[in-house]
């Protein structure tokens, strides 16, 4: 996992930015396997639901920035991704950069090469690079515009219970408007925006516990699920019913512009192969115990919290 969980997982827990520096030498950018989770998940919905997945501002041209993440994609994993400033090539497929050509250059991995061709074809052509880089990358990508502190455009096919089209061209206050005890996000808002779109790069990290084991959670069609009611090893059935779900985030700036391709990378692990040994148990304790409790009912877990609590608390022991 690309998570950090010592650095994320804290007490007291606070709604913060948490922004840090890239470490020297760390990518952005996770290649999506042929035939893996995210790549599947990704394809069902942007061959499905493209109008909730991919949006922009009228008017705004989000193509300086895919060249820029194009180009950083290439520089990373450059067997997996090939750009030479014009075309993108990757998964049996070349697209170009303002997406009107699109060329199929060999079968797919599993099977799945006619489904990828097929759904880029059923894009609009401004958005197939768009589409072949979230098809390629397990990260979703949004640009953030650090002149006007918003985010005018979005290619975000898994969000976490959260709608891409109603955030779309919002400013970063109203994006996180709906977020509990947001006092913090909200006074750094617009100084964050103007930093990430600075010179250096900068990472978060974001965790939640939830009965929701997939990646794609619009809350249209994934509906966070009941944790299970009372009854006889109650922590133990709330233990199982959850799951670990992380995003690392990522800022590529392009200073010149003052804006940055914002990447978010979705995992979903089931709780207990996550806190999988004493320490992690103590630290995701202390960190559940301090949450207030409209952080719990932001998060779903306020009916969950006493008997999560226990669970940690055995899973905490020597």
């Amino acid at each position: 996992m690309s998570f950090d969980f010592d650095a994320a997982v804290t007490a007291p827990f606070r709604m913060q930015p948490g922004l840090r520096r890239l470490p020297p030498g760390a990518l952005h950018l996770t290649p999506a396997g042929a035939g893996s989770r995210h790549q599947r998940e990704k394809l069902a919905v942007l061959c499905a639901f493209p109008g909730q997945a991919l949006l922009a501002r009228p008017g705004f041209d989000p193509l300086p920035a895919l060249r820029a993440l194009a180009a950083q994609a290439a520089a990373e994993h450059p067997g997996w991704f090939g750009w030479d400033g014009a075309q993108a090539q990757a998964l049996g497929v070349r697209v170009a950069a303002d997406g009107h050509t699109l060329e199929e250059l060999a079968p797919g991995p599993f099977g799945l090469g006619d489904e990828i061709a097929r759904c880029l074809r059923g894009l609009p052509p401004a958005w197939r690079l768009a589409g072949l880089l979230s098809l390629a990358f397990a990260e979703d990508f949004a640009i953030v515009d650090g002149a006007q502190g918003t985010v005018p455009w979005l290619a975000v096919a898994l969000p976490s219970h959260w709608a891409p089209e109603e955030k779309v061209g919002l400013h970063f206050t109203q994006v996180h408007a709906p977020v509990a005890d947001n006092a913090l996000l909200q006074a750094a808002g617009e100084r964050l925006a103007a930093l990430v779109c600075g010179p250096d790069r900068f990472e978060r990290f974001v965790w939640n516990v939830s009965t929701q084991p997939r990646l794609h959670a619009h809350p249209q069609r994934s509906a966070r699920e009941d944790w299970p009611g009372p009854g006889p090893q109650h922590a133990q059935r709330l233990a199982e019913a959850a799951w670990w779900r992380t995003e690392r985030q990522t800022f590529i700036p392009l200073p010149e512009a003052r804006q940055a391709v914002f990447t978010i990378l979705v995992e979903v692990t089931p709780l207990a192969q996550a806190i999988d040994r004493p320490a992690r148990a103590r630290a995701l304790h202390a960190a559940l115990s301090s949450m207030s409790p409209a952080v719990l009912d932001y998060r779903g877990l306020a009916p969950a919290r006493d008997g999560l609590l226990a669970w940690l608390a055995r899973r905490a022991a020597p």
